[in-house]
């Protein structure tokens, strides 16, 4: 019993000091769940990324799900993503209720720009720790730069079925399923 509170709420901190969601999430996962439990490797952390980016949901519940089932099965697994929802939903429950309120406060339309800013520093951060470890070889560097240049490319150039994540995603994995499935079998 004692290991599955520990879980829920090692979640709860994760999912009450996570703002933005997404890539944001990445250095609280990392302090809460790698340095502070050892529970999950940063390889593991981004497997389970790429694995969110093309199921449906949202990449932190998805990662919460993924780590509470690697611990405790499908209990940990339901314990895990609760914990991660309940701050979250509470916020947003009590936001609602205050926001209404105080929206129109300039002082509130500040605080919210504040809260952007410092949520843009959390994805770069996190994008250039995903950078140093993916980029190790001349190959992930190539696949890396086509698909960051076909993002940039505007839309109605290129298809945008092209341009969806989910297809440059899928594209990637075959690549580099090629690529190093090719480099294991020729050493």
């Amino acid at each position: 019993m004692k290991d599955y509170l520990e879980l829920l709420f090692a979640f709860i901190r994760v999912g009450l000091f996570t703002f933005g969601g997404g890539y944001a999430i990445i250095p609280v996962v990392e302090r809460e769940l790698i340095i502070k439990k050892g529970w999950i490797t940063m390889e593991e952390v981004m497997d389970y990324y790429t694995i969110s980016q093309i199921t449906p949901g949202l990449i932190g519940v998805n990662l919460s799900t993924f780590v509470g089932h690697k611990q405790k099965g499908i209990p940990g697994g339901i314990l895990a993503t609760m914990g991660f929802v309940l701050p979250g939903a509470t916020l947003v429950i009590g936001a609602a209720i205050l926001l209404g309120n105080f929206a129109e406060f300039p002082i509130v339309g500040h605080a919210f720009t504040g809260i952007r800013i410092a949520v843009a520093a959390l994805i770069l951060d996190t994008v250039i720790k995903m950078v140093k470890g993916v980029l190790k070889n001349i190959s992930s560097l190539i696949i890396y730069l086509i698909v960051f240049g076909i993002s940039l490319i505007p839309f109605g150039i290129i298809p945008s079925l092209l341009r969806s994540p989910v297809t440059l995603v899928l594209l990637s994995g075959l690549v580099g399923l090629f690529i190093y499935r090719r480099k294991k079998a020729n050493p």
